[in-house]
């Protein structure tokens, strides 16, 4: 079933440049001046990216010193992963079944 969290997810992983995001935090945590580099966005836009996700709860952050570096909650991911699965097997499960018409 889709909830507001899956569908949250969804929102917040469509974008191109925050899934970009997610694939460079899955190797490491990275503080926005890294990410800036790695993305070439401007970084009031790559903030905002960011806040989307950490409200998604597909990153969280960690201070260290002046600086704020993300990192990737696996956890959101394997929720995801989960729900998709469960569709796959529902597919499989319901292939041949069919409603009637009219």
């Amino acid at each position: 079933m889709l909830t507001s969290v899956n569908a949250e997810l969804l929102r917040a992983l469509a974008d191109p440049l925050r899934l970009r995001i997610v694939c460079l935090l899955a190797r490491e945590s990275l503080c926005t001046t890294h990410l800036v580099e790695e993305t070439g966005a401007r970084q009031t836009n790559l903030s905002n990216h960011l806040r989307v996700l950490r409200e998604a709860g597909v990153v969280e952050t960690e201070p260290c010193g002046r600086f704020t570096y993300y990192r990737l909650r696996p956890e959101a991911l394997v929720h995801l992963a989960s729900f998709f699965n469960g569709l796959a097997d529902g597919g499989r499960e319901t292939a041949p079944v069919r409603r009637p018409c009219g």
